[in-house]
């Protein structure tokens, strides 16, 4: 199964899809599943989907050895006139991200090892935050370091802080938080606590977050397929 990993040094694509009903959602599950169960690209390493939870939609987090193997791909006759075009027409919007991993963080009874896999029962949340070019490493180490004390917070499973490198279909800077939780009620728990009611780390944490922020969206999921290179 993917491992998240600062040691890695590999590029993570979060490929991110919205949609607008279910039925499309089970679409694009469908034509991702295809695709990954096919893939044999260059510097490929590994592929998990995603099934959005919240609102319809998905993701998928793609591992690859390099940015030059991704291009490879982009380049290709395939990704340009086949796969584009099909999601498409079934998305109300696409967003191709790329990152580099700076940091994780687990709670205490997962030792530091992050992993990606449908067989396990994880709440997923990624959020995207588009920051100003100047503000990405305050709102990175904000969003990372800055939240230690979440390994005290009931559900808390772990998170990992990606620097956005580059993207198609979004502009300027940006950050991605993906964080794994015990359930649904334990992530909305910590979600929708009123501000007043934070403990006053994570009060001054938020409201910096909240300044340096452009745009932020998020969305949950539960993880459904995943297959790696070899396998």
């Amino acid at each position: 199964m993917p491992i998240i990993s600062t040691q890695d040094n590999y590029l993570t694509v979060l490929n991110l899809f919205t949609t607008d009903t279910p039925e499309h959602q089970a679409q694009l599950l469908t034509e991702m599943g295809k695709i990954v169960d096919a893939a044999a690209y260059e510097g490929w390493i590994s592929s998990t989907v995603h099934a959005g939870q919240d609102s319809p939609g998905t993701a998928n987090l793609i591992q690859w050895r390099s940015g030059e193997d991704l291009q490879k791909r982009y380049a290709g006759e395939e990704f340009k006139h086949r796969t584009l075009p099909v999601f498409r027409e079934i998305t109300t919007a696409i967003r191709l991200l790329q990152n580099e991993i700076v940091f994780t963080q687990t709670h205490p009874r997962l030792g530091g090892r992050i992993e990606v896999s449908p067989d396990r029962d994880d709440y997923t949340a990624i959020e995207v935050y588009r920051v100003g070019e100047a503000d990405q490493a305050e709102l990175i180490k904000l969003l990372g370091e800055g939240q230690d004390w979440l390994v005290n917070v009931p559900g808390y499973r772990s998170h990992s802080v990606f620097r956005g490198l580059r993207a198609m279909f979004v502009e300027g800077a940006f950050a991605v938080v993906y964080s794994q939780w015990d359930s649904k009620d334990s992530y909305e728990a910590f979600r929708d606590l009123p501000h007043e009611r934070k403990p006053r780390p994570r009060r001054t944490n938020d409201e910096r977050i909240t300044e340096l922020t452009v745009e932020r969206d998020a969305n949950t999921y539960r993880v459904v397929h995943t297959r790696a290179a070899g396998h």
